[in-house]
């Protein structure tokens, strides 16, 4: 490092779009590697800046062409692949699934390294022809002085906000309204548990190119009477959310790490989560699993009528948050980052 801080430039447009996890991580992935002010000169969206990392959050056209620049380190997130965003997400025509698909892998291709939030994506990549050495995991990280417990009084008054009893049971749904998101499973859960309150906070952030649209608006337009729909939640509203409910419900039939996990995590609330093989490695089975909506119910009734088992799944919850701390994630970036810079020409090679 020639006894200099490197210069890295991050690039992103997630910040565009309410309401989507991608910008999220994007937001707290700069603020964390910030602090390593020792190590690293964060800039964000700087094309006039010479830096020796370029680390590119979304796919965007001209950040693929930005890429041809070899002088610098060029790093890229992976938060999809092909199929998971055309799979349950958007919309997208027959004659255009290919050419996006072959898009996004050369937009990975192209970068000097592809970070992964969960490790199990690193095979499924590998398929696309993408080299593993040019791939490494990093989890995501969120922050613990923004997500953390807010107390009985500001519980209450979040309670308030949404119309709910002070006293009610309450299981939270966040992320997106599309289909991969298991929305439907969700309010299925709802119906057979009249006596607790489910709330999903999250809209529609890509409007009518919603997969589901459709039928997705129609039931947030008429939810059972112990559902409620919040629409696009500010993030900085979020943690009030969270604060505000018992259970964290994350019926998603696709994900890779929902930043949603990492938040109900830093103030302790239990999650039910949908079975899928992804979370085994990265949650390391603090939580409770199931794979169906009758799963799903009596889960959620346990939760909500034993005590002990309630608190168990506290503990757990606290374990992920310790886990994923800031010290733990920012060791990894600062030796990514350094070993990125200093081996480029190894790594290129």
């Amino acid at each position: 490092m020639e006894n200099r801080k490197l210069r890295i430039n991050m690039y992103s447009s997630a910040d565009k779009v309410d309401g989507q996890g991608v910008g999220s991580a994007y937001k707290e992935q700069v603020a964390l590697v910030s602090q390593a002010r020792d190590l690293f000169d964060v800039e964000v969206n700087k094309p006039d800046r010479e830096a020796d990392i370029q680390h590119f959050h979304t796919i965007d056209p001209l950040f693929f062409l930005r890429m041809r620049n070899k002088k610098a380190v060029n790093v890229a997130y992976c938060h999809f692949l092909p199929d998971t965003v055309m799979d349950g997400s958007l919309k997208v025509p027959g004659p255009l699934r290919k050419i996006v698909a072959e898009y996004i892998i050369r937009f990975y291709n192209a970068a000097d390294h592809l970070i992964v939030v969960n490790p199990s994506f690193i095979p499924e990549l590998e398929k696309y022809g993408i080299p593993r050495r040019k791939i490494r995991y990093i989890p995501n990280y969120v922050s613990h002085e923004v997500f953390h417990p807010l107390g009985k009084e500001k519980r209450d008054a979040a309670r308030r906000e949404y119309g709910i009893d002070p006293d009610a049971f309450v299981v939270l749904g966040a992320g997106q309204v599309q289909t991969r998101k298991g929305v439907r499973d969700f309010v299925e859960t709802a119906k057979r548990l009249p006596h607790l309150t489910f709330v999903w906070a999250g809209g529609f952030s890509f409007g009518k190119i919603t997969d589901g649209y459709e039928e997705l608006k129609e039931i947030m337009d008429n939810p059972p009477a112990n559902v409620i729909f919040t629409g696009i939640v500010p993030r900085e509203k979020m943690a009030e959310l969270y604060n505000m409910t018992n259970v964290l419900f994350v019926p998603s039939y696709n994900e890779l790490f929902p930043m949603t996990i990492l938040e109900a995590a830093n103030l302790h609330v239990p999650m039910v989560i949908r079975d899928l093989d992804l979370y085994k490695e990265i949650l390391m089975g603090h939580y409770m699993r199931g794979d169906s909506v009758e799963e799903f119910t009596e889960l959620l009734h346990v939760l909500s009528s034993t005590p002990e088992v309630y608190a168990q799944y506290q503990e757990e919850s606290r374990k992920i948050s310790e886990y994923y701390s800031a010290d733990h994630v920012l060791s990894m970036w600062k030796t990514f980052y350094v070993q990125a810079w200093k081996y480029k020409d190894h790594f290129r090679s």
